[in-house]
């Protein structure tokens, strides 16, 4: 479990991967203090498990649905990745849980400037309608963000000069794909609902914006089971 608040900037020094998965070396430096072999690390979002360490940097495995569904699959020599070690017992939570549990790949649609800030419009996949809420909380990349507007097809988060200067965040642009995933609270609330509407309680958070997978949740039903 990680807080979504990025401990440094990682650089990749090489993907090996093929059908069976892959191994990723990242050069580092920060979060290889107290690491050991075993440990967990969340790069750019996804909790993955050290198996390798040198004096510059750590190795970690990748399933093939990792490199399938988060942006790693396409990291190469060069690719910057955000860091963060796993959250211990006692540690000043400053962002939001974050699992490390990437729900699906948005592309940044819009950047824009807002006072000192940035306002980042990012493209909401299908397996994060219904996820998203305004004032709730995301984790792009790995980063812990508030959300500020969402709509049908994509949402906005607002992003502070010193975000952008120590993530991978200071790349950011139209066009670029990022790692996202839900805040976790809404993801076992809409399973919870989907279950009661019958929906099969399907592991994704939803299949469209206020709905569910096969129309299951609506007005009606809310009303009917107090929520309205």
């Amino acid at each position: 479990m990680f807080t979504g608040l990025i401990e440094e900037v990682g650089v990749v020094r090489r993907l090996e991967s093929g059908p069976e998965g892959g191994r990723l070396n990242v050069r580092a430096k920060t979060v290889l203090e107290g690491t050991k072999i075993g440990d967990s690390i969340a790069t750019s979002g996804a909790c993955l498990t050290v198996i390798a360490l040198d004096p510059e940097g750590f190795v970690v495995e990748c399933m093939p649905e990792t490199l399938a569904r988060t942006t790693l699959g396409q990291a190469g020599p060069g690719s910057i990745v955000n860091l963060e070690r796993s959250l211990r017992w006692g540690d000043r939570l400053g962002g939001h849980l974050v699992l490390g549990h990437v729900d699906g790949v948005g592309e940044v649609l819009n950047v824009r400037r807002a006072g000192i800030a940035w306002e980042v419009r990012v493209s909401l996949p299908d397996e994060l309608r219904g996820a998203v809420a305004a004032k709730g909380s995301i984790a792009i990349d790995g980063i812990s963000l508030t959300v500020i507007r969402v709509d049908a097809e994509a949402f906005e988060v607002g992003i502070i000069p010193h975000t952008l200067k120590e993530t991978t965040l200071r790349a950011v642009r139209a066009g670029l794909r990022v790692n996202l995933e839900a805040d976790v609270l809404a993801r076992y609330v809409l399973q919870s609902l989907q279950a009661l509407a019958g929906g099969g309680g399907s592991s994704a958070p939803g299949a469209g914006t206020g709905s569910l997978s096969g129309g299951g949740l609506t007005e009606e039903f809310l009303r009917e089971q107090g929520f309205a």
